[in-house]
């Protein structure tokens, strides 16, 4: 098995899990090295993204994630709402770019949308866009049509998360399946958006789970030009937060967070590798190494979603700790809301 510490015009997409395996397997300073020389080729090691991620449409998703506190199954205390006024998304927009975030991105809780609501959902893509900011979105499972109509009024990217491996998938989420996600993800390619996927760990999953998760992402048609990976925030309430929040060791170690940040940078040399839920309870030294490890976005802001987050004023004292600044537009490959606002 060898890894090219070379810049790659098309990333391999022929890992095998006995190759990510290995990787997973290597001596910790010798996996987060090799991380490190695969990040310094590809991308500026001194930057990482800020992104803000706001929900636009708030709880009653009829999906059962055993997650997720959105879930009409889940007994979290989330209300459900209605789709946000577009002019209040806006105005979070702005404070969030006030607030040095180059990508905005917006989350509604649904298994899908619903023609009615985009409209309003296109309306807030080009209003985005004005500003000069990259746009995303994650709105659930999209049709071939909805993926054209995003893609035509300009969204750079769409999220949608395998969440975790595919033989670990009907642990987590009964209401749909594992290749409905890959379809989504098809449709969203066709269109010729950006792709967001990644996924979440600490769900109880074994390592060779997590061998399986990113074996699916480093092995699509296309890797993901942002992979976020989270860290399970446990909410009572849920399925995983009933389970798990009184179990002492079910929190993922540390180290084998980093591991999976460093493996994601070796196998998808290109993506945005991207911290996402769990950074709350994270120490600065676990985000440093996650930051030498080819991580290079974080979500910043209070909350994510309706989970809690580290915050501006935190990660801005974080960063000049650590010697890091917040990468700009111009910086960013291919970004179609920089070249809309030029």
């Amino acid at each position: 098995m060898t890894e090219t510490l070379e810049a790659l015009a098309k990333p391999r997409i022929d890992w095998t899990r006995d190759e990510i395996a290995a990787l997973f397997d290597l001596p910790f300073t010798e996996l987060v090295f090799r991380a490190a020389e695969v990040h310094r080729a590809n991308h500026d090691a001194g930057a990482v993204q800020l992104s803000t991620l706001l929900s636009v449409k708030t709880g009653g998703c009829p999906e059962d994630c055993g997650y997720c506190s959105q879930s009409s199954s889940a007994e979290s205390g989330v209300k459900a709402t209605k789709l946000m006024d577009v002019r209040q998304v806006l105005q979070s927009a702005a404070r969030a770019k006030d607030a040095g975030s180059t990508r905005f991105c917006m989350g509604a809780a649904w298994r899908n949308p619903k023609d009615r609501d985009m409209p309003a959902i296109i309306e807030m893509v080009h209003g985005v866009r004005a500003m000069g900011m990259e746009t995303c979105m994650t709105l659930g499972m999209l049709t071939g049509k909805q993926a054209e109509m995003l893609a035509a009024a300009g969204l750079d990217y769409y999220n949608h998360n395998l969440d975790t491996a595919p033989e670990k998938y009907a642990d987590v989420i009964t209401t749909r399946t594992f290749e409905d996600r890959l379809d989504t993800l098809d449709n969203v390619r066709k269109a010729g958006m950006n792709v967001c996927s990644g996924g979440i760990v600490g769900m109880g999953e074994t390592r060779p789970d997590r061998v399986g998760f990113v074996h699916a992402l480093a092995t699509l048609p296309e890797h993901p030009q942002s992979v976020p990976v989270n860290a399970l925030v446990p909410v009572k309430g849920t399925v995983l937060g009933n389970m798990l929040a009184d179990t002492p060791l079910a929190k993922i170690d540390e180290i084998e967070f980093v591991r999976t940040v460093a493996v994601a940078r070796i196998t998808m040399p290109l993506s945005m590798v991207r911290l996402s839920a769990g950074r709350e309870s994270m120490s600065e030294s676990t985000q440093a190494l996650c930051f030498l490890a080819g991580a290079n976005s974080i979500f910043t802001g209070d909350t994510l979603l309706t989970a809690p987050n580290a915050g501006d004023d935190a990660d801005g004292a974080m960063f000049a700790k650590l010697g890091l600044r917040p990468m700009q537009l111009e910086d960013l490959p291919g970004c179609a809301a920089r070249e809309a606002a030029e």
